[in-house]
């Protein structure tokens, strides 16, 4: 075989080779990411939560204290459930668990903002500061999204972060645009985020 021959057929098998390996490579860090964060979040769920946070914004807008706080709970119920069910039916789907690894550290990264969060209402209600619920709400939403999010897809700490400055805003614009905030956030940061997290993180 003539040298310049041989060297062709060299360069040819290393270059492939080098291919291989960059694929190989490329497997193994996404297998890594995909086994060291939390992926079954349902962005189906997601959507779902925002069209009844918009939906109860509208309905309790002009509605009395009693029956604003009552509608906003029962919402806030429905969209645990919601997104409750999602995880679980994405979970069992991908064969990721909630209760270890990443699934436990997503779980725990929530709970201490909707623990503060439950307790401040409480406690703004008896107060009668009512108006500031709306961005305790999504602050303390948005801190709680951030902190799971280090253990999930990119999309997530994004969207914490979309809450923490919706919340801020609600706090600082005059009384009685806390539903207009509430419908941003908690509806359309969901519906955006759901949407991202259905096209690319499958469903």
């Amino acid at each position: 075989m003539e040298p310049a021959r041989r060297l062709q057929l060299h360069r040819t098998d290393s270059t492939a080779l080098h291919e291989r390996a960059i694929d190989n490579l490329r497997f193994i860090r996404e297998t890594m990411e995909r086994s060291a964060s939390f992926t079954a979040v349902s962005g189906k769920a997601g959507i779902a939560i925002g069209c009844v946070a918009v939906i109860t914004a509208a309905l309790a807008h002009d509605a009395g204290p009693g029956r604003w706080g009552a509608s906003w709970l029962v919402a806030a119920t429905l969209a645990f459930g919601i997104a409750l069910t999602g995880m679980v039916v994405k979970a069992r789907r991908t064969e990721e668990s909630l209760l270890r690894g990443p699934g436990r550290k997503f779980l725990l990264g929530m709970l201490p903002a909707l623990v503060a969060g439950a307790a401040l209402t409480l406690t703004l209600h008896r107060a009668g500061l009512n108006d500031a619920l709306p961005g305790t709400w999504l602050l303390l939403y948005g801190v709680g999204v951030m902190a799971s999010g280090a253990f999930s897809v990119k999309v997530i700490p994004l969207m914490g972060s979309g809450f923490l400055v919706t919340g801020v805003l609600a706090l600082l614009v005059p009384v009685g645009s806390g539903d207009l905030f509430l419908a941003l956030g908690f509806g359309g940061l969901h519906i955006i985020g759901g949407w991202i997290i259905t096209r690319r993180h499958g469903g």
